[in-house]
């Protein structure tokens, strides 16, 4: 009975228009951009554990290990979607 209840439930779907905004891209990838290079430099032991496979230039990243990306790439998104709301906030549209 109460599966039928939910299933029958409408739930407002949001507009197409704020599905495909990518205007808040750039601001995600410059936060993880910065994140990542703040971190390669702050974090205690940046080369311990397993070596980024990727070729990472050893002057800007430090050559990071795979914890240290992973850490610095979750604090990034974290930071740029509150960034991105904050700004969306304000009514600023570029």
């Amino acid at each position: 009975m109460l599966d039928s209840i939910l299933l029958a439930a409408d739930f407002p779907a949001a507009p197409a228009s704020a599905l495909l905004n990518w205007q808040g891209t750039p601001i995600i990838i410059g936060s993880c951009l910065f994140v990542l290079i703040v971190a390669s430099r702050t974090i205690k032991y940046p080369h311990t554990g397993a070596k980024m496979p990727l070729p990472f230039s050893k002057s800007l990243f430090n050559d990071i290990s795979v914890a240290g990306f992973l850490g610095s790439m979750s604090l990034g998104h974290i930071l740029g979607v509150l960034l991105s709301l904050a700004i969306a906030g304000t009514g600023f549209r570029s």
